[in-house]
C-alpha cells in the first residue's frame, strides 16, 4: 500500500537555444526597423500594436476588466473598457521608451523629455548624502526611466531585476538599459549583496507591486488584500533606512514624463508601531495605490497582483465548499428518501 502521493512540481520547461537565438536575431531586425523611424511615430505604432493586442488576448483582456472593476466599482462600463484598452496601448509603449531612452536622453537635453515634480529635489539631497535609500514604484507608466535618470547623473542606483528566459535577449536589454549608468542586479542573488550595497550608502530601486504569493504580507490595495514582498519593509527596518515612493508618468502620448514624488517614510514613523513590517508594507502600497488613482490608464491592469488570497480568506472559502458539497449530498438523500420510504408492506390478500 502507499501513502498518498504530493502533486508534483511543474518542471520549468527547457529552452531551445536554437529559437532563443533566432528570436534574438528577429528582435535585432526589428529593433534596427523601429530605429529608422522617430520615436513619436513608433509610440503612434505602439498604440495601433496595443488596440490589436486588446482585441486578440482575451485572457488578458478579461483579466484587465476584472481588475478594474474591482478597483473602481463606482465607475462605468465605458470607463472601464476605455482603461483597459488605454493600459495595454501603455504596455507597447513601454517598449519603444526603453529602446529610445539611451538614444535620446542625454545630461544636456533631458529636459526636452522630462521634468521633476515637488518635493524631488529632497530626494536627490537624500541620494548624495549616501547613508542608503530604498527607491519604491510600480508596473506603471515608464518605470525603466526612474533608474535610468538616476544613473545618467551619476547617482549609486542599482535597481533589482528578474532576467528573462531567452538570454541572448536578456543580455540585450541589459546592454540598452545598462547604457548610460544604471546598475542591474538579478532578483535571485540580490538578497546576498543588498547588505553590501546598503553598508556603501547604495540606493536600491525595487518594482513592489508583484504577487508575493501566501508568504507574503496581506495589505490593502484598491479595497482588495493583495500579497507584498517582505524583503523591502525588513530591509528598511533592519537598516532604517528611508522609503522613497513614486512614479514617472507620461504626458499624453509623447515621449515625456514627469517624475512625480508620492511619499517619503522615514525610520522613526515605524519606531513605535506594534507591528512595522506590516505597516510599512501597507504605507508604501497605498502611496503606489495614490499614484495609480491619479491616471489609472498608465497602470498594468492585466499582471495577477490580486492572485494569492490570504488565509483567512482561504479557509473560509474551503469550508464554503465543503459547506455546499454536505449540502449536496443532504439534498441527494433527500431526493432519494421518497422512494425508499414509500409504502413497501405486502400487498393485503
Amino acid at each position: 500500500m502507499t501513502g498518498e502521493q504530493k502533486p508534483s512540481k511543474k518542471k520549468k520547461k527547457k529552452h531551445n537555444p536554437v529559437l532563443d537565438w533566432l528570436l534574438y536575431v528577429a528582435v535585432r531586425i526589428l529593433v534596427v526597423f523601429l530605429y529608422l523611424f522617430d520615436v513619436e511615430t513608433n509610440l503612434r505604432f505602439a498604440c495601433f500594436l496595443g488596440d490589436l493586442l486588446w482585441k486578440v488576448y482575451g485572457r488578458g483582456r478579461k483579466r484587465a476588466l476584472e481588475n478594474l472593476r474591482a478597483s473602481f466599482p463606482e465607475k462605468s462600463e465605458d470607463w472601464i473598457q476605455q482603461t483597459g484598452r488605454r493600459s495595454f496601448q501603455q504596455l507597447v509603449m513601454l517598449t519603444i521608451d526603453i529602446l529610445f531612452t539611451p538614444r535620446l536622453v542625454r545630461k544636456h537635453n533631458w529636459r526636452q523629455y522630462s521634468r521633476f515634480c515637488k518635493g524631488c529635489e529632497q530626494v536627490k539631497w537624500m541620494m548624495q548624502e549616501r547613508k542608503g535609500l530604498l527607491m519604491v514604484t510600480g508596473h506603471y507608466s515608464n518605470f525603466e526611466i526612474l533608474g535610468y535618470m538616476m544613473g545618467l547623473f551619476g547617482f549609486d542606483i542599482y535597481a533589482i531585476a528578474r532576467p528573462l528566459d531567452n538570454k541572448y535577449l536578456n543580455k540585450f536589454l541589459y546592454g540598452v538599459r545598462e547604457r548610460r549608468g544604471q546598475k542591474l542586479i538579478d532578483k535571485k542573488g540580490a538578497a546576498q549583496l543588498m547588505p553590501s550595497l546598503v553598508a556603501q550608502g547604495s540606493t536600491l530601486g525595487f518594482i513592489a507591486d508583484q504577487d508575493a504569493g501566501h508568504k507574503g504580507v496581506f495589505v490593502d490595495f484598491f479595497g482588495r488584500k493583495a500579497s507584498a514582498y517582505k524583503s523591502i519593509g525588513l530591509l528598511a527596518i533592519t537598516y532604517n533606512l528611508p522609503i522613497v515612493v513614486g512614479c514617472s508618468r507620461r504626458v499624453g502620448n509623447r515621449f515625456f514624463f514627469e517624475m512625480v514624488l508620492t511619499r517619503i517614510i522615514f525610520p522613526n514613523e515605524w519606531a513605535d508601531k506594534d507591528d512595522p513590517l506590516t505597516w510599512v508594507t501597507a504605507e508604501y502600497t497605498k502611496a503606489i495605490e495614490d499614484f495609480v488613482r491619479e491616471d489609472p490608464t498608465q497602470y498594468w491592469w492585466v499582471h495577477r497582483r490580486w492572485k494569492s488570497r490570504p488565509k483567512e480568506e482561504r479557509r473560509a472559502q474551503e469550508a464554503a465548499v465543503a459547506l455546499a458539497e454536505a449540502n449536496g449530498t443532504v439534498a441527494e438523500v433527500h431526493a432519494v428518501q421518497p422512494a425508499c420510504g414509500s409504502d413497501m408492506s405486502l400487498p393485503r390478500a
